[in-house]
């Protein structure tokens, strides 16, 4: 039976400008979760010497924590959110978020910060699903396209804006990169208490306590694995939890009559084509930024901010070809788009494999590069995040919640994947550059392939 689309809904199209509005408010939800998950890299020296120069492991958990609790949550929160209120959880999300913003600005030490960082990463796992199951239905679905490319873009824009936007604001201290945040959680409060639709009430169901419990525990033991890898003694006992847990969960939600996560929910072929996509993607996508990064600032001596800046074709590109999202996709429609965003990426890192040089030649061997991985953001990513909008409305916020999952443990292995190619030596050389954009390459293609079954 054909699920039901969104337009059959009892959520009511906002008229005019009404729905660009609605997509504004929701699209700071995903700026500020992206932003904070990139921006705090470029800090870590600083906040080492605001706390007493704590060893450099201690500190990387101020990301680490983001990272892993963002990622664990997404899918309860997700549900959560379908089967209550979207409106209401994208309001108390905002509300912490900003509140745990000011926490981490005011945090007297260390642990403060931590602990404040993983609230702030649990407001975010509800921001960054709910945003999205308010924004689509905003829309009629003919403009779902132009409407997830402006969602995508400003997701890119605050993930490659993150060490810049840091970089910038360590010149007043760190606790600028948090304080900032707090102005526009009140300015998103106030305005989506007044533009914001809400889903219709449904009949209460029975919460998936088991269920979220051991999807919980099976993503935060592989995240914990991934960002912490090899050189930590406890990721073997990671792993094995986190295996001991995934076939748990699996049994359960075969058994249980209303799980976190129905199997059901991949019976939807668009859609769990779109999250193999997404996922074979962000390998890509997150370990481009960082070899940027490290390419800039080890073989070309770039000082952190230039590195940042230099990186700014990708969400440039990005921006300004979102837009144009919609009539690629009405034109050639949501498949090609995707496969294309796919070959798009893989030419991009292959440019940077054959162009790669020791001597600065930023024109010619990063921007062409840069530019094709913004165009592949623009091209695959309203499609397949797209994809949410073909399944039940009820599962919205749910079905978001799981490509987003995919996206960030997918960002984290991809991240943790380039570190071990690039030798985990703190001057990598050309040739380990070169061997890192190849393998970039290959998982490019694998995602256009992917795509190519997205109907």
């Amino acid at each position: 039976m054909t699920s039901p689309t969104l337009e059959r809904t009892a959520v009511r199209v906002p008229a005019g400008r009404g729905r660009w509005l609605v997509l504004a408010v929701a699209s700071a939800a995903q700026f500020l979760a992206m932003l904070d998950l990139f921006a705090v890299s470029v800090a870590f020296p600083a906040m080492s010497s605001s706390f007493g120069d704590p060893a450099l492991p201690r500190v990387s958990w101020v990301l680490n924590a983001y990272t892993i609790v963002l990622a664990a949550l997404l899918v309860p929160a997700g549900r959560l959110a379908d089967d209550t209120s979207r409106k209401k959880s994208f309001l108390a999300g905002m509300a912490l978020f900003g509140l745990a913003s000011a926490a981490c600005a005011a945090a007297p030490t260390l642990g403060v910060l931590i602990a404040a960082r993983v609230v702030q990463a649990a407001a975010a796992a509800v921001l960054v699903p709910t945003s999205l199951g308010l924004a689509l239905p905003a829309f009629p679905s003919r403009e779902h396209p132009t409407a997830m490319g402006v969602w995508t873009a400003v997701a890119a824009l605050g993930a490659s804006c993150g060490p810049v936007l840091g970089g910038l604001l360590l010149i007043a201290g760190w606790r600028w990169i948090f304080l900032i945040n707090v102005p526009v959680t009140v300015l998103a409060i106030v305005a989506g208490r007044r533009l914001l639709p809400d889903t219709p009430k449904r009949a209460r169901q029975r919460l998936d306590l088991p269920g979220s419990a051991l999807v919980l525990g099976a993503a935060t033991a592989l995240t914990t694995a991934i960002v912490q890898g090899t050189g930590w003694p406890f990721t073997p006992y990671a792993a094995g939890a986190f295996a001991v847990l995934a076939v748990l969960g699996v049994r359960h939600m075969r058994r249980h009559p209303n799980p976190v996560i129905g199997f059901d929910l991949f019976r939807h072929r668009r859609f769990a084509v779109a999250v193999s996509g997404v996922f074979l993607y962000y390998l890509v996508f997150a370990a481009s930024l960082l070899a940027a990064t490290l390419y800039f600032t080890e073989v070309w001596h770039y000082s952190v901010v230039r590195a940042g800046l230099g990186i700014a074709p990708i969400p440039l590109a990005c921006v300004l070809l979102s837009p144009l999202s919609g009539r690629v996709v009405a034109r050639i429609g949501g498949r090609a788009s995707a496969v294309l965003g796919g070959l798009t990426l893989a030419v991009g890192c292959g440019w940077w494999a054959v162009a790669a040089s020791s001597e600065p030649s930023y024109w010619l061997m990063f921007a062409p590069g840069g530019i094709l991985a913004g165009a592949s953001t623009a091209l695959l990513q309203p499609p397949l995040f797209g994809s949410a909008a073909t399944l039940p409305a009820d599962r919205l916020s749910l079905g978001s919640a799981v490509l987003m999952m995919a996206r960030q443990i997918s960002s984290a292995l991809g991240v943790a994947a380039l570190t071990a190619l690039l030798g985990g030596t703190a001057a990598p050389a050309l040739a380990d550059f070169r061997e890192g954009w190849a393998c970039m390459v290959g998982a490019a293609l694998l995602s256009a392939l992917a795509s190519v079954r997205y109907r």
